[in-house]
């Protein structure tokens, strides 16, 4: 069996629109009520798929969940002709696009029982995602369901706010050991809540098995998270042996570094200093909600948002890391603009499976023909824009839902429905 790190993107849904719905995340607040643009939304997250097969990577994608959501109106005791205007734009959200937010994902290595473990998000902090996980998790058992080599867990029990994927980092030199855990939590933000909360996390680690001394729990700092880093994976990043991150990312650095260098001697920390670059800075720019990959031909590189380059401050500071004798050796830059306008970059898009590719669902495995052929549908079914007040739209309900049943039948996936 090979392993290899597989970036499965979500293909961003027919219903992408700006409805301002995730108190703390500043960019989607920010562009609240301005029209998106659904096709040009969709059609950057193929093109950014391409570009990193065109790198040489292992490429996969899930698929836009149902929307209008109608069993979870039909939950509320409504229905979508009825539906309140308050609930309304939260049934329509295209936010499992992110999918960093899909799952946590350990790989075989770190397991007792050697298998790739997953666990659906329950995203209850925020009204909008948290009836996402039951078509989530669905999805997860279809793509990850060879029972040898998966274990797809149901969420943890909504008592517990769990964000997935982007609160949480694997490192280790090489797939085919034990790595080091990274369960990032949240404690509070000033205004805005902490999404991730520790016994969440805690309960992860038990289902997953993982071993308790190569597991970590770590504070968020306070100040990320009132300055708008509503994940830790806006402020860092890690792969293998490399954790690049914001000086102001965690609470207590210092323990956290300690435990991390004695667990493994090798690791390097490239640790950005606010005085070179502000929290603000690197927020607005996402430089950390870059995918930090390990290239064919050796090396790392960062994919990053236009918005980085757009940034001096950051991109004085990454062209400086570039040009030096670190791991991190070139800068990638991607256009996801309508995703980042509503709050999400590169490294939001996608969730990191390490596995053997060979084990998956090729159904969700990518090819440049399989990415032809899903921008072909895109471009026929996706809309051009879509207004707030074009929710209450019956012709966009039907033409949302039709433009989710071209795309499963296009890719074999009518099942899912």
């Amino acid at each position: 069996m090979t392993l290899r790190e597989i970036n499965f993107d979500g293909i961003i849904g027919p219903s992408h629109n700006y409805a301002g719905l995730s108190f703390g995340n500043l960019a989607s607040g920010l562009n609240k009520g301005n029209v998106s643009h659904p096709k040009a939304a969709a059609l950057q997250g193929v093109e950014k798929m391409r570009h990193n097969l065109d790198l040489g990577l292992a490429q996969g994608f899930f698929v836009p969940l149902p929307r209008p959501d109608h069993d979870w109106l039909a939950d509320l005791g409504t229905t979508v002709q009825d539906v309140p205007a308050s609930l309304r734009p939260a049934a329509f959200s295209a936010s499992a696009m992110w999918a960093a937010n899909a799952a946590t994902v350990s790989p075989a290595p770190d397991t007792a029982d050697e298998r790739c473990h997953l666990t659906v998000a329950n995203l209850r902090t925020m009204a909008h995602r948290s009836h996402e996980w039951p078509d989530t998790f669905s999805q997860l058992r279809c793509a990850f369901g060879n029972a040898e080599h998966f274990r797809v867990h149901r969420p943890i029990p909504p008592t517990f706010g769990d964000e997935g994927a982007a609160n949480h980092m694997r490192l280790g030199s090489a797939h085919a050991a034990a790595g080091v855990e990274v369960f990032v939590y949240g404690q509070r933000g000033g205004a805005f809540p902490a999404r991730q909360h520790v016994e969440a996390s805690r309960a992860i680690a038990r289902h997953h098995q993982l071993d308790e001394e190569r597991t970590l729990f770590v504070a968020q700092s306070e100040e990320a998270i009132a300055a708008g880093a509503f994940h830790n994976d806006v402020v860092a990043v890690a792969n293998e042996n490399v954790l690049f991150c914001h000086e102001l990312a965690f609470e207590d650095r210092p323990s956290f570094y300690a435990a991390l260098r004695r667990l493994l001697p090798d690791v390097e920390i490239i640790e950005v200093p606010a005085s070179a670059v502000s929290l603000g800075d690197a927020i607005k720019s996402y430089m950390f909600n870059a995918q930090l990959v390990t290239l064919p031909q050796g090396g790392m590189g960062l994919i990053l948002p236009e918005e980085a380059r757009e940034t001096p401050s950051v991109w004085r500071w990454l062209e400086e890391m570039a040009s030096g004798n670190g791991p991190i050796g070139e800068l990638f830059v991607v256009d996801v603009r309508q995703s980042m306008a509503n709050g999400g970059g590169p490294a939001c898009l996608r969730l990191r499976v390490v596995a053997d590719p060979e084990t998956v669902d090729p159904r969700f495995i990518a090819d440049q023909q399989k990415l032809d052929d899903v921008s072909e549908i895109i471009e026929e079914h996706w809309p051009d824009r879509i207004a707030p007040d074009d929710l209450t739209n019956p012709e966009l309900w039907e033409q949302l839902e039709s433009a989710r049943e071209a795309l499963l039948d296009g890719l074999e996936l009518s099942d899912l429905t």
